[in-house]
């Protein structure tokens, strides 16, 4: 357990420093997947697939908003293998200048202290 809860918070602090592109080198599997809630907008899949995959999906992500806060909270760890965090991001969307905050939960999957897969839980309206 003591590696998970040092995987999931080295996680949460990268996200509350806004590294949330440069740790998926660091703390993900080749092979990670990242699962939305629902497709994502401009997006035409919910599963990106590989850690290349996540980071372009991030980096997508990253060049459509303006970040004003981020809150990343946790991790709640369930032993042997799973973590969750619950964030809260404050955002304007670039092409349209609307300015929205944003709730989800994400839960990882751990194995062979790396993230192999992470989903994406939102609030509904």
């Amino acid at each position: 357990m003591e590696e998970l809860v040092k995987l999931g918070r080295n996680f949460v602090e990268a996200m509350r420093e806004r590294r949330g592109i440069a740790h998926v080198a660091e703390l993900y599997a080749e092979n990670a997947e990242s699962v939305e809630a629902v497709i994502p907008p401009g997006r035409d899949v919910r599963i990106a697939k590989g850690r290349g995959a996540i980071e372009a999906k991030r980096e997508d992500w990253a060049a459509a908003h303006e970040i004003h806060r981020l809150e990343a909270d946790g991790p709640y760890v369930h032993p042997p293998n799973l973590f969750a965090v619950r964030f809260e991001v404050e955002v304007t969307q670039k092409e349209t200048g609307r300015r929205m905050t944003m709730r989800e939960i994400a839960v990882y999957t751990v194995e062979e202290g790396s993230i192999v897969r992470e989903e994406f839980f939102m609030m509904p309206k």
